[in-house]
């Protein structure tokens, strides 16, 4: 961080910030210029407040040299992280990992057929929400603990792994009991004191882009789980908010090449709520395929017609399997292949 300071600053202005930067721990480097003094910050490991700096008397601006987020950039680990989510499964390798399924677990039948599908068609984890944060307090909300038993036994008859959301802190601990992986939803990408019990379920993190967040934002909220220990975090793109009614939101796709260029974290793109509309859903799969993403997150239903939650932009078994079969020579094409379910693993 390097500290600018108002042409003609008083030596005690400058005395002042030197000290506030030795009082936070770090050391402070005066730059004395021909016509004003800068000052740096030397040992930035991104804990730095900057603003306490910018309010000194004398400061004219705070220019931060390197990244707000450190342990999630590539400065601070260059090479790609493999996050391992069991079964010898990992993501952020050369495997892509299909995770699939409803939006939300609304019965026993539902949620066992579901699983068999996706399994059948080659996916690797099972997606459903037990708990499901509703924009109206009046739509279905999930099944809650009993859906976390039903994707128990979805998981123990298709050996699929699961995937599923934690809403808050005290709901964090049950799902952290089941999941192999845990969701951390956009509309909780900055719930801060949610990413810091995620940082300490000790379990893989999927950390879904928030509706209005910037790439920026999205690696802050990632940093905050690995900062409390927890290395093993994906990121998830699943649309922002645009001013065009055509899709639900805008899937932004490269995001998947700004993030591997910034983060070393793996990234999964979701086209489901990336665009709202099931015909739209299998070409962006491809399209998030060819651009590098780790991993796809597809919502698919037996019968969306009849969906509690999101049934317009799931896919029916047969289009998902389309889906997988179109996927598969793209990835290939990338030097990638996608990743087979449990027990078919080589």
């Amino acid at each position: 961080m390097l500290v600018v300071m108002r042409h003609g600053a008083a030596e005690n202005d400058i005395a002042r910030v030197v000290e506030a930067i030795e009082d936070m721990g770090y050391e402070a480097r005066p730059m004395p210029g021909h016509q004003r003094t800068t000052v740096g910050l030397v040992g930035n490991d991104g804990r730095v407040d900057g603003s306490r700096i910018a309010a000194l008397a004398g400061v004219q601006e705070v220019i931060h040299v390197s990244k707000p987020y450190k342990q999630v950039s590539r400065e601070w680990k260059a090479e790609g992280t493999i996050v391992p989510l069991g079964g010898g499964l990992t993501i952020g390798g050369d495997e892509v990992v299909v995770m699939a399924g409803p939006c939300s677990v609304e019965s026993e039948p539902q949620i066992l057929a579901a699983a068999r599908a996706v399994r059948e068609s080659g996916a690797a984890v099972l997606r459903a929400g037990a708990f499901k944060p509703r924009s109206s307090p009046y739509s279905f909300q999930g099944l809650g603990l009993r859906g976390l038993e039903l994707l128990a036994r979805a998981r123990e008859e298709t050996g699929l792994l699961i995937v599923t959301e934690a809403m808050d802190a005290e709901g964090l601990v049950p799902v952290a009991e089941l999941a192999d992986i845990i969701q951390i939803g956009a509309r909780n990408m900055q719930n801060y004191s949610l990413l810091r019990r995620a940082g300490r379920a000790g379990k893989p993190i999927l950390l879904k882009r928030g509706l209005s967040a910037t790439i920026q934002e999205l690696l802050l909220s990632a940093e905050y789980i690995l900062a409390e220990g927890n290395p093993h975090v994906i990121l998830c793109e699943r649309g922002v908010r645009g001013f065009d009614t055509a899709t639900r939101n805008l899937f932004d796709l490269s995001a998947i090449t700004v993030v591997h260029g910034l983060s070393h974290l793996p990234i999964v793109a979701d086209p489901s709520h990336g665009t709202g509309h099931r015909d739209m859903v299998i070409p962006m799969a491809r399209a998030a395929v060819a651009a590098g993403a780790d991993g796809l997150l597809v919502e698919v239903h037996p019968t969306p017609d009849r969906a509690l939650s999101d049934g317009a932009q799931s896919l029916y078994p047969e289009q998902f399997d389309q889906m997988m079969k179109e996927s598969r020579p793209i990835a290939d094409a990338i030097g990638r292949k996608i990743a087979e379910p449990a027990g078919v693993r080589a």
